[in-house]
């Protein structure tokens, strides 16, 4: 490559430009960046939500493929008029939000597909959700590159398409507001993360469950930064705990978060269903040490003994007790 590459970028699960925080937006924010400092430019090509939530929604299907048509109409007008790109990067298609855009206009306009953090599974063909994954491994396999953040999802694809082109890239944040020195807080624990259903509860419910476990004279508190859909019943999880352990901060902007995980000792979270989770990066730039289950992608990120302890999936009393052991021993921390 010579010459900087003029590429299109489209995310079906959530828009850089969407107005909810999320590891995903992030993701898509830093991958741009990325692309953009190695002297590319980069434009936001859509931001149609290819999102189904519910495997039975025929008509939420129906609606999506007609609103896609819609957009490819809009783009091929545009690129008549202005020119194609050389690059259409996908960011995070998988069964539940394939892109049903960009294959049909690279094949059309012969230019380049490419995808980051595709993932395949045999286990979610369910109702809609087989058909979507149709479209997303056909895309996966007409790439001429598909960008693996995790060696699980690089399996997965090698699997589903040995054909495929693969190739991986660790996930990675930009630290600048995270590496200022640290005041950590004795017995401070600090959580970040969205109050939703699914899999973000599912951590909550094991959160709670583990703290209610610590000794009892063990001096500790838990700051929690975020809020959502799910934040009374988030609440409620912890209300039987001592007054005082907890505190609810809401959403907090970077800068909030930043100086938040400077006053902890320690970062907590379950990471039920995480593909890798983003916060860990950012508590571990922070200078933090993390307490997860082993699961998911989690190990992607958090290195069991060098930047934390991770625990069996479902063990509230393994993690609590690895929570006591960074919080009472002063060279873990």
């Amino acid at each position: 490559m010579d010459h900087p590459l003029n590429i299109v970028f489209y995310a079906p699960l959530k828009s850089p430009s969407h107005p909810v925080p999320s590891g995903d937006r992030l993701m898509a924010r830093l991958l741009i960046l990325c692309l953009e400092t190695a002297g590319h430019q980069v434009t936001v090509i859509s931001d149609l939500r290819a999102y189904l939530g519910d495997a039975g929604d025929a008509v939420g299907w129906a609606h999506l493929q007609t609103a896609a048509g819609q957009e490819r109409d809009r783009i091929r007008a545009q690129w008549a008029d202005q020119g194609r790109p050389d690059i259409w990067f996908c960011y995070h298609p998988y069964y539940k939000s394939p892109d049903l855009i960009g294959p049909v206009l690279a094949a059309e306009f012969g230019i380049a597909y490419v995808t980051c953090e595709a993932s395949y599974s045999d286990r979610r063909n369910i109702g809609i959700w087989a058909e979507m994954q149709v479209h997303a491994l056909a895309a996966i396999r007409s790439a001429a590159l598909n960008i693996c953040m995790t060696e699980r999802d690089r399996r997965g694809l090698a699997k589903a398409a040995p054909q495929a082109h693969l190739a991986r890239l660790s996930p990675f944040i930009v630290t600048d507001g995270f590496d200022a020195a640290p005041i950590p807080q004795p017995g401070h624990m600090v959580c970040v993360a969205m109050m939703r259903p699914g899999d973000k509860f599912a951590s909550y419910v094991r959160l709670a469950a583990t703290v209610a476990l610590l000794p009892a004279d063990l001096d500790w508190h838990l700051s929690f930064a975020g809020d959502g859909p799910m934040q009374s019943d988030v609440h409620a999880l912890f209300s039987g705990l001592p007054e005082g352990r907890i505190s609810w901060l809401g959403k907090l902007d970077h800068r909030g978060v930043a100086a938040l995980l400077a006053t902890g000792a320690l970062y907590v979270w379950p990471g039920c269903g995480e593909a890798y989770g983003l916060a860990y990066l950012e508590a571990q730039a922070a200078g933090l040490p993390v307490v997860a289950q082993d699961i998911a992608g989690v190990p992607e990120v958090v290195l069991h003994g060098q930047t934390g302890l991770l625990t069996p999936p479902g063990d509230d009393a393994a993690a609590a007790t690895a929570m006591a052991q960074v919080l009472t021993d002063t060279g873990l921390q």
